[in-house]
């Protein structure tokens, strides 16, 4: 077995060969997925940056000794690797997402199993074949981070397949529920990262010289198709005018086009399904009361471009609203008071991520706390997007439960041995039980 930090230093390496590459990597995000090259770029540094972590924690994997209650015993507790981790991945995020997975699974002691989404395959094998480089370049099998390339029936094979320990997916709530009952059928592990119906609250103390960018970085972002995307801005009754007004005149100086050309900030949709899903939704929209303010239709030139839209008017639990949409559409609502906001935050199926606008250091701590929201991340007067790699990443409700990334998340790539080792020339048993 090759010892942890060895494992922290190949992946170390494997950040150095990405950030070698970073700027071609991230022209290619940008050509397969849309988004814009400093999006691309910024998510090939996320790869590098939990690259980075891993090798940090490469040498601090811990275990414990905890008192025994027998005496010429010792208590203890150590982690192992699992053995083989299967990653799929979608389109929006297929080197950051799989560098939250393979880089703890490495350092861990774990192999991996990768397929990326159908309409990505460049990206994928682009980052697989730098990573065998660098495994080959140490004396291991570039096959340690294998690729599994294809459509539905590869993620299907993997769900059932006993070999794999872990299953990590990223998708759609609809299809990470049969996944995940897949791999529990066979008494597997997984990681679901679904869907995310997010919202951020405004409360008539805001900053709104903070909120008006942050709403429209959030909502435009990766042309709508973030899991973290803004869909619900909730706005108190007080700012909600002058907030939409200012929003208004944001979206209007949105340059939309090419994603490689400097000064693009909205790329394209992915495919033409994403469009004709962004006009069921504006349609769905308006026939349950909403008028949009800005936008509203797709865009008449080669590609699957739209207008980033805003629409108000809407009740918080309308049909459309509850529903996420992988687009880029900002529902805005009208609240009257702080509680009646948080409810509206919860009433969703997801719960991904969130945020609260505020100075009222009374409401920042109900926020986070056990009446506040209930997503796997909240945030305080920044968007519901841009996580960093530290923290553990992940939702809860119908989104799965899952966390990547940082803090304590790399325990799911392991397990965990509670040992009792006798070093006496007697044998108690535990709770003083005699048996003789």
């Amino acid at each position: 077995m090759v010892p942890a930090p060895r494992r922290g230093e190949i992946v170390r390496q494997v950040g150095e060969a990405l950030r070698a590459k970073l700027t071609p990597l991230g022209s290619l995000l940008s050509l397969e997925v849309g988004k814009i090259l400093p999006e691309g770029k910024g998510e090939v540094q996320e790869h590098i940056d939990i690259c980075d972590y891993a090798l940090g924690l490469s040498r601090s994997l811990p275990g414990h000794v905890f008192p025994s209650e027998r005496p010429g015993h010792a208590l203890l507790e150590q982690w192992n690797p699992l053995g083989v981790v299967g990653v799929i991945t979608a389109f929006n995020f297929p080197m950051a997402v799989y560098g939250w997975n393979q880089a703890l699974s490495l350092v861990c002691g774990n192999t991996i199993v990768w397929k990326g989404a159908p309409s990505t395959p460049l990206s994928v094998v682009a980052i697989t074949k730098i990573c065998a480089d660098v495994l080959e370049a140490n004396g291991l099998p570039g096959a340690i981070c294998s690729l599994a390339q294809g459509g539905a029936d590869i993620g299907r094979a993997m769900a059932i397949d006993k070999r794999i320990d872990l299953l990590s997916f990223t998708g759609s709530c609809k299809t990470g529920h049969e996944v995940g009952v897949a791999v529990q059928n066979r008494f597997g592990r997984h990681i679901l990262e679904l869907g995310g119906n997010n919202a951020l609250i405004a409360m008539d103390d805001a900053d709104i010289s903070l909120l008006v960018p942050a709403a429209l970085f959030n909502a435009v972002g990766t042309a709508g198709q973030r899991c973290t995307t803004l869909r619900r801005l909730i706005l108190h009754e007080k700012i909600h005018d002058e907030v939409v007004g200012k929003l208004k005149q944001a979206y209007s100086q949105v340059r939309v086009g090419d994603p490689l050309e400097d000064g693009t900030l909205l790329g394209p949709l992915h495919n033409k399904q994403a469009v004709e899903n962004y006009m069921q939704a504006i349609e769905d929209a308006k026939r349950e009361g909403g008028q949009v303010v800005t936008g509203g239709k797709p865009i008449d030139r080669p590609g699957h471009f739209v207008e980033p839209t805003i629409i108000t008017g809407l009740e918080h639990n309308t049909p459309i609203v509850m529903r996420e949409t992988f687009a880029p559409i900002l529902y805005i609502l009208k609240c009257s008071s702080f509680e009646q906001a948080v409810g509206w935050n919860n009433e969703v199926d997801q719960g991904l991520t969130s945020s609260l606008f505020t100075q009222d250091l009374g409401r920042i701590f109900h926020w986070v706390g056990p009446q506040g929201s209930d997503c796997g991340v909240v945030n305080v007067n920044i968007p519901t997007s841009g996580a960093e790699i530290g923290g553990a990443f992940g939702g809860e409700k119908h989104t799965g439960g899952g966390r990547e990334s940082g803090s304590d998340a790399w325990r799911q790539y392991m397990r965990r041995s509670t040992i009792t080792i006798n070093y006496s020339k007697s044998l108690p048993l535990a709770q003083g039980i005699k048996f003789e």
